[in-house]
């Protein structure tokens, strides 16, 4: 397929814009040497090229979309209808907060809403992605800690099954990390976790469902030791999904959550953005919250911040029309509904990897959440077939390929959360193509490593992708 540059011919245009009809001013600085290179390309063709583009994506709403632990979920169209209202679209951050009752008011019910759903306190709605939503946590724990004179404790714990933005966040907020080890059952070894706490221990961070899909039956214990040794406890919500409605972290000891609103709540996920990863807080650490909330003082709504507030993550309350649309997710769910969309989710996993353990070596051969582990390590070294190969095989069915080589704790790891919104009819298609795979693996090895042989694209050099990219266009 050609580049857009590729298909311009000089002269050619579109007139989507009127003529000019006002005087050309231009004002008395620098200009560039030459025009810009844009390409010059009729309307008809622009919009033939964006066409093609878009059918070589692969999105949610194409087929399958397994990705565990980030899995794109369904968007419903109800929440862009309300996202759009011109209400919530025409409005300006710097507004007086008076002209924005409506826009605060759901902020404010959002809030009430992820409180009761979390067991916090307090949400803030600053942090623009779920790794913010980290790194604006941490930052509370490490407030919290200073404020009481406590800066010896410099190292927070995270598991070794965590996400690679759980120790990258605790570098960046300042901390040392601590790694504890993982049990044979895919839990945290408590023998490990006892003789990593100190009094440096500042906190620790863990999801639950963790990255193995499994609940960790001895999180009590874990949140109880971590108090005594004078942390505090962070609950990565990126698996909130399976518990949600029926377990509420506040309640199992953590003090603080971050939300990632596209895993749990069906906003957009993916091309950069906008996010959102709301951060809540029990009530001991409400002071210290970053951003500025509107709070009625003397009947009047004004803009107030937190006595001890450690300033901004971003400007003003984040990306406000993505919060609208968890909002309307969650009301149109309910509290009924709520709880279903984790017993879906985790039914649905659990029904994938009955129909595939006979034949796919499952990490921990166990009831999981809503996600879980292929361990491969048998199919690469008996068939030198590799959990990469199965993946990309899996684009010859129309399925986006889940999760590779993650958690690293697991060899060949192949990560399966199917989605709480796809059908048993999807599941048995994606069934089938797992199960078809394993045949020709066992039948012609070679076919599967050469896979994907019907995309538009077939297996390009990922390492030579990754160390010499093109990332821009080379004028003649």
């Amino acid at each position: 397929m050609k580049l857009v540059f590729e298909r311009s011919v000089p002269g050619r245009g579109q007139d989507i814009f009127s003529p000019c009809d006002v005087p050309v001013s231009l004002p008395s600085v620098p200009l560039r040497a030459e025009e810009p290179k844009l390409p010059e390309i009729s309307e008809n063709e622009l919009v033939r090229h964006y066409t093609k583009l878009a059918k070589r994506a692969h999105g949610v709403n194409d087929g399958f979309y397994p990705l565990g632990s980030c899995t794109m979920k369904h968007n419903p169209k109800i929440n862009e209808r309300v996202a759009a209202l011109p209400g919530f679209t025409n409005v300006h951050p710097l507004q007086p907060a008076e002209t924005v009752t409506g826009c605060t008011e759901v902020l404010d019910t959002l809030e009430d809403y992820l409180c009761e759903i979390t067991g916090m306190d307090a949400i803030t709605f600053q942090p623009a992605a779920g790794a913010q939503g980290e790194f604006t946590g941490l930052l509370l724990i490490k407030s919290y800690h200073h404020d009481r004179g406590d800066d010896q404790r410099n190292e927070i714990i995270i598991p070794d099954s965590a996400h690679g933005t759980n120790p990258a966040s605790a570098t960046m907020a300042g901390y040392k990390t601590i790694v504890t080890k993982s049990n044979e059952d895919g839990m945290i070894d408590l023998e490990d976790l006892k003789s990593k706490l100190s009094d440096k221990t500042a906190g620790l961070m863990l999801t639950n469902p963790n990255t193995v899909g499994i609940f960790d039956t001895n999180i009590f214990e874990i949140t109880r030791l971590v108090h005594e040794a004078g942390g505090l406890c962070y609950y990565d919500g990126a698996n909130l999904k399976a518990v949600i409605g029926l377990v509420r972290p506040g309640d199992i000891g953590f003090d603080v959550i971050h939300l990632n609103l596209h895993k749990t709540f069906s906003t957009p996920h993916g091309g950069g953005g906008p996010g959102s990863g709301p951060v809540g807080c029990k009530d001991f650490l409400k002071e210290f919250m970053p951003g500025l909330r509107v709070r009625e003082v003397e009947g009047k709504p004004v803009y107030t911040r937190a006595p001890k507030s450690y300033g901004n993550m971003t400007g003003f309350y984040g990306n406000f029309l993505v919060n609208v649309r968890a909002l309307a997710y969650i009301a149109f769910n309910g509290r009924e509904g709520i709880p279903m969309l984790a017993k879906n989710a985790v039914l649905n996993a659990n029904y994938m990897m009955e129909k595939l353990k006979d034949i796919y070596p499952m990490a921990y051969n166990r009831t999981c959440m809503h996600e879980f582990v292929m361990g491969l390590g048998k199919f690469e070294k008996e068939n030198h077939v590799s959990a990469l190969d199965i993946a990309k095989a899996l684009l010859d069915f129309g399925i986006h390929p889940p999760t590779m080589y993650f958690p690293l704790i697991v060899d060949e790891a192949l990560m399966i959360e199917p989605t709480e919104t796809e059908c048993k009819e999807v599941l048995d298609e994606a069934i089938e193509a797992f199960r078809k795979i394993y045949e020709t693996m066992l039948a012609a090895p070679s076919q599967v490593v050469q896979s994907p042989v019907s995309t538009p694209v077939r297996r390009l050099d990922e390492v030579k992708a990754a160390r010499e990219p093109v990332l821009r266009y080379t004028f003649e």
